[in-house]
Order: structure tokens, then sequence, then C-alpha cells
């Protein structure tokens, strides 16, 4: 009975995940149109957060094979319509409330999340390019709060 068993709960599992992929979560996973960026404040900000935040916070998401496949599909969807919810670079038509928090968010290591780093090596940020990132999300971010172009320093 002990070898039937494995087999047995094998075949249970494969046929669940099977069953997983009628599925769907969402909209198919397909990119909106860009609309408009944010005005970079240089060309290596916008660099850096296309590799570690452009994915999650843009309409340019590269869509891996593994996306397609349920329950991470759900996961990643979800993931992906949340943060364009929260901060899409994509769609930017001025300064939104978690868009200054941005530069925080990244200094405390909270983004990008690990899980989607070990899964993603090139969204991996050293020391010296996290703290570039953040500097440049703090200037890019502040400056398009401000709608004559200047900066106030007190907020930096």
């Amino acid at each position: 009975m002990s070898r039937r068993r494995p087999w047995w709960s094998v075949s249970f599992a494969a046929g669940i995940l099977l069953m997983a992929q009628a599925v769907p979560y969402g909209p198919e996973d397909v990119n909106p149109p860009v609309q408009a960026e944010p005005q970079w404040d240089s060309a290596s900000t916008r660099e850096l957060a296309r590799r570690a935040c452009f994915d999650c916070h843009s309409n340019e998401t590269e869509w891996p094979v593994y996306s397609k496949i349920a329950p991470v599909s759900w996961l990643i969807t979800r993931d992906v319509y949340e943060g364009r919810a929260a901060l899409n670079f994509s769609e930017w038509q001025g300064p939104l409330e978690e868009a200054g928090e941005a530069a925080d968010v990244l200094r405390e290591g909270e983004m990008p999340p690990r899980l989607y780093t070990l899964m993603h090596g090139h969204a991996r940020l050293s020391e010296a390019e996290r703290a570039a990132l953040a500097q440049g999300l703090a200037i890019t971010l502040g400056t398009a709060s401000a709608p004559t172009g200047e900066n106030d320093e007190n907020e930096r």
C-alpha cells in the first residue's frame, strides 16, 4: 500500500495543478501603453528604476514564462496590479501619495522585495546603486510635485 500512496498523491497534486490552469486571475498579462513618465533627474535614475522597479511599477512589465502557470501566475498578476495601483511610472500624471515614499521604502530595503530579487538577478542593487536610486527618485518625484519647477529644500 505505501508504494501506491505516493503515486496517488503525485497524480492528485498534478490533477489539481492542471485544473488550476483554467482559473484565471485578473485581466490578461498584457501591458497597457505607456502614457507619460515623470521627468527623470537623470538617465541613470531611469535605468536603475527600470531594472529594479518597472516590472511592478510600470506598463513595461516583462512577463516571464512561469507567470503563465497557476498558482504562480495569480501571485505575479496580483503583485503587478497592486504595484501599478500604488505607483505607476508609465501613467505619470503628477505626484501621488505613495510617490513621496518611494525613496524611503527603497532606502529601508523594503523594495524591491527579496523574493523578487532572488528570481530576478538584474533587480539586485548594490548599496551604491540603492543610494543613487533613492536620491534620484527623491529628486525626480520631488521635482514632479513642484508645479513651478522649484524644489523646496526643506522637504529633502
